[in-house]
């Protein structure tokens, strides 16, 4: 697992304490978690839906704003701690330590060779969609609010943007993350051979 905070420091960490059980299917398309992948889905849309159809459905304001924020408040939650690990094995939160000082936790679930052929290829295609799309459809809402001088939406679609946006940014740092980690280990594990092999011969010299 792969943790970095504020001062760019990294540790392997664990993101689950007890390791799924896991089976020798082959892998397929087959959805493990069809539940969080159907939420995952509907909370995103349907926080779009409801503000492109919320003036048709009712005159008062304020009743579609707070729905709207609920469901973007429940999405955030869902994908943050549930979908970003069932589907695709990945986590983030931010942290305050002792001393007052922000750190950014960014984990991926290690997975084994056996239980890498029991994960599903669909899942992180549902998981990516949704996270990238949905952000890109409440950025383009946010101009369509401020060119058509909608000024009472435009809190309502920035909140749409921050949120989602927030997720989109920290499983990108995840996977970025921890891509970085692995090179950095790869080049170090080198230069440590490198370097054994030039002591050894001059040694030998």
């Amino acid at each position: 697992m792969l943790q970095q905070d504020s001062n760019d420091d990294t540790e392997d960490v664990s993101l689950f304490d007890v390791e799924e059980e896991t089976t020798n299917r082959p892998r397929k398309s087959k959805i493990r978690y069809p539940i969080a992948s159907f939420f995952h889905l509907f909370l995103r849309v349907s926080t779009v839906v409801v503000y492109l159809l919320c003036e048709c459905l009712s005159s008062s304001f304020i009743a579609c704003m707070v729905t709207i924020i609920l469901l973007l408040s429940c999405d955030f939650w869902a994908v943050k701690n549930v979908t970003g690990r069932l589907m695709v094995g990945l986590c983030w939160w931010n942290h305050i330590d002792e001393d007052r000082k922000s750190h950014w936790v960014f984990e991926s679930r290690k997975e084994s060779s056996q239980e890498n052929k029991t994960v599903s290829e669909a899942e992180p295609r549902i998981f990516w969609l949704g996270l990238i799309a949905c952000p890109v459809l409440w950025v383009i809402l946010a101009f369509s609010a401020l060119f058509s001088f909608r000024i009472k939406w435009v809190a309502v679609v920035i909140m749409g943007v921050v949120l989602q946006g927030a997720n989109l940014y920290g499983y990108i740092r995840c996977k970025v993350g921890s891509r970085k980690n692995l090179t950095s280990m790869a080049t170090s594990y080198l230069g440590k051979q490198f370097l054994r092999q030039n002591t050894g011969d001059d040694q030998t010299s």
